[in-house]
């Protein structure tokens, strides 16, 4: 069975809730590792590599590879892998902490305005989430069988994730410098930080629209894309009618740069 047949397997399980942040966790784990390959075929350094990928260019890489993980159990209850591989779904703890460092050691970090709205914005919403996650520990340690009890690990490390992550935000916004797209870059033409672009996926024809933003910012799933994750890289200071390449596990993904708008 390939990977996205048994990834559609266990969302279906999932209820009305859960089962959004499972696809979209999901399906960015299928377009890193490749559509088309059996689940038989997984190796852990690749999980390796996935988790560590996380790291840099996405928020809350942790929360982000819960529900990729819970695959993986389910994976292993159904008898479609001899082991559990979600544990090798691991961050080091060096790329845990980067997200911080630069602002606990009173470094500046750049923004955008519309980024600093949004961690604004992510913040609210995080804090909101405290009672209920309270409420999910409180019912989750009623069940006495601790030996067992997945629902108390999942909730504790819930939790830990949305605390962590609070940490990350409050630090950031803390040491934050909001920086227009004219100081963004020299004026010329070319992607850098805050551009809006237009990107033609030539292996798929498909339109891309994704905007360069900081490390804290980035949100792949809404075209967030980080100026240092391995897309993002690839296009600052690139221009229209440039084609670049990505490599990526299921092969080099090649696009041709259609618009800047700086």
């Amino acid at each position: 069975m390939s990977l996205e047949q048994t990834a559609n397997e266990f969302v279906a399980t999932l209820s009305g809730e859960e089962r959004p942040r499972a696809q979209q966790e999901l399906a960015r784990f299928i377009r890193w590792y490749g559509n088309g390959r059996p689940l038989s075929e997984i190796k852990p350094p690749e999980l390796e590599r996935f988790a560590e990928s996380l790291g840099g260019s996405v928020p809350a890489p942790l929360e982000r590879l819960e529900p990729v993980k819970a695959f993986f159990a389910f994976a292993k209850k159904r008898g479609w892998t001899g082991t559990n591989l979600g544990v090798h779904l691991r961050l080091k703890k060096t790329v845990v902490k980067s997200e911080t460092t630069s602002a606990r050691h009173g470094h500046r970090v750049k923004l955008t305005p519309e980024g600093h709205a949004r961690l604004e914005t992510e913040l609210e919403r995080l804090k909101a989430e405290r009672p209920r996650i309270a409420e999910e520990l409180r019912r989750a340690m009623a069940d006495k069988d601790f030996r067992e009890n997945a629902p108390l690990d999942a909730a504790r490390d819930h939790q830990a994730h949305v605390e962590a992550r609070i940490r990350e935000i409050e630090a950031t916004l803390r040491a934050a410098d909001i920086v227009s797209q004219e100081e963004a870059g020299d004026g010329k033409p070319k992607a850098k930080l805050g551009s809006k672009m237009v990107l033609r996926d030539l292996t798929y024809d498909e339109e891309v629209r994704l905007t360069l933003v900081g490390a804290r910012e980035a949100n792949p799933s809404k075209g967030m894309f980080s100026v240092v994750s391995p897309t993002g890289s690839q296009l600052v200071g690139r221009e229209p009618g440039e084609v670049v390449e990505v490599q990526a596990p299921a092969g080099t993904l090649r696009y041709r740069i259609e618009s800047v708008e700086s």
